[in-house]
């Protein structure tokens, strides 16, 4: 317990799946966390289960993290009622399947705004408030999908390999201004949340669940708490000399 004592953070994407397992985690570990999403009902039911836990540890804000103009409002709100932020978790996703060819350009475009450029708009906003804090930590979601392609999901591989890169340039951008600020990727394989919605099709959940499982070396497809780990250690102090790499938490997957 205590490992992120009296931190501030931010998770976006929080309503369900690794955002929420992560809001929870982060909570049990002494941080006071602020759960934001698009889905303002699924963000405040996550907020109240935790403050049910352990009273008065979280806090709930709508946001869509494609608007530019909500970015700078959350860094407002969250310095007016924290006073200050300490980590940063850009988790908010969503999937697509296509290939180059078959792939929707208005469906191409909203991946990229989700999944890529909300974590630019994120860091733009909230570096600020986070060097005026001490530093800290910002934690990227990419995917296993950033570092190994796949032939129908061009959307998605772009998105999240832009992630990995755009994380390795925040890194040395706080390094080079000194600012104490580490930042770092994390690239999960098959995990066990809603966006797997985004993948599934005609087929059932559990047939897919165990045909993905059957690709990773372990044997199965992973569970939310098994993100929300690799993100509480590079949320906490542990993780003091780590910028600018990533994590992979895929089962063996990467190694074949």
């Amino acid at each position: 317990m205590g490992r992120v004592k009296n931190k501030i953070a931010l998770i976006t994407g929080a309503a369900q799946g690794i955002g929420a397992a992560t809001a929870l985690m982060l909570a049990k570990e002494g941080a006071q966390v602020i759960l934001t999403d698009i889905n303002e009902a699924g963000a405040k039911e996550q907020s109240d289960e935790i403050n049910n836990l352990i009273p008065n540890k979280s806090f709930f804000l709508y946001q869509d993290v494609r608007s530019e103009s909500r970015w700078k409002e959350i860094a407002i709100e969250v310095e007016e009622k924290y006073g200050g932020l300490n980590i940063l978790i850009n988790n908010a996703g969503i999937g697509s399947i296509g290939n180059v060819e078959e792939e929707n350009f208005e469906t191409w475009k909203n991946v990229h705004a989700v999944d890529l450029d909300s974590i630019f708009l994120g860091c733009k906003y909230l570096i600020p408030l986070i060097t005026d804090s001490g530093g800290g930590s910002i934690i990227n979601m990419s995917s296993i999908s950033g570092i190994i392609a796949g032939h129908n999901m061009a959307a998605y591989n772009s998105a999240k390999a832009g992630v990995r890169h755009l994380t390795k340039s925040i890194a040395l951008h706080c390094a080079n201004t000194n600012n104490g600020i580490r930042c770092n990727s994390v690239h999960p394989v098959f995990i066990d949340t809603p966006i797997l919605d985004d993948f599934v099709g005609e087929q059932s959940r559990k047939d897919v669940l165990q045909k993905l499982g059957r690709q990773v070396p372990l044997g199965k497809v992973g569970k939310p708490d098994d993100v929300a780990y690799a993100i509480l250690y590079l949320a906490s102090d542990e993780s003091q000399f780590i910028t600018g790499t990533e994590i992979r938490v895929d089962g063996g997957i990467s190694a074949m």
